[in-house]
């Protein structure tokens, strides 16, 4: 068993292990147990009901959080001619135009947070697989990075603005963050939201018993914060004074 540190212990003793917290509760507690220096990220982490072999019962799509992830996001794009010319129109940070940018990616280049690819260029970026899938960065048409040169600006600026792309893994398990624990309740609660909808309309055809076995809540580094089941896939919208 793992050894934690004064603060994590600290911030454990303010959860109760049995409970299982509204999502405001839980949204609250996660940013009242965050233990970090830095401006630490709060994840959700689902336990899905799903088999992960089963090709009827994959989960992977994107969402864009309404209030971002608070951090600046660098994006590079695949493209060549009109496209290059949209992705530097859109505001991306790199634009990977050549054989060269390929040789410097498979080098190990991969200071960038989201790749964009035109489907004229999938065939070189292909060959970036190894580098790029481990890392998820590779483009792909089911999470809405491999687009025509005409949506180029639309998905730059989801990327940036807080566009989260979510995939079920190998011990059907999804996790994604949700903000900032510099964030107000209310922008987590909201992203929360946004996240949990996008999960629901993301259900595979061949999904069978409890679609969400669990949702807990984390910050980076702190204690898991158990979300009540139902609430969390009944969110209400905030009502605003």
């Amino acid at each position: 068993m793992a050894k934690h540190g004064k603060k994590y212990l600290e911030a454990l003793k303010k959860i109760e292990h049995l409970k299982a917290y509204t999502p405001q509760e839980a949204v609250a507690l996660a940013k009242e147990t965050s233990i970090t220096k830095f401006d630490s990220t709060i994840e959700v982490h689902l336990r899905m009901g799903l088999d992960p072999r089963q090709a009827d019962q994959q989960v992977r799509d994107v969402v864009v959080l309404p209030n971002g992830l608070g951090k600046s996001v660098r994006v590079l794009v695949f493209a060549q001619g009109e496209g290059a010319a949209k992705a530097i129109e859109g505001g991306a940070d790199f634009v990977a135009d050549s054989d060269e940018w390929i040789t410097k990616i498979q080098q190990g280049f991969t200071d960038f947070d989201v790749a964009i690819a035109t489907p004229d260029m999938m065939g070189k970026a292909g060959r970036l697989g190894r580098v790029l899938g481990p890392r998820g960065l590779m483009p792909n048409p089911k999470a809405g990075t491999v687009v025509p040169a005409e949506d180029l600006p639309r998905v730059i600026n989801e990327a940036k603005a807080g566009r989260v792309e979510f995939r079920l893994d190998k011990s059907a398990n999804i996790h994604a963050p949700i903000g900032k624990s510099s964030f107000d309740e209310a922008k987590l609660y909201e992203n929360l939201r946004a996240f949990m909808d996008a999960i629901k309309k993301a259900k595979p055809a061949g999904a069978k018993g409890s679609y969400i076995k669990r949702v807990t809540l984390t910050s980076t580094m702190g204690p898991g914060i158990k979300v009540d089941l139902n609430a969390a896939q009944t969110m209400e919208a905030l009502e605003t004074a």
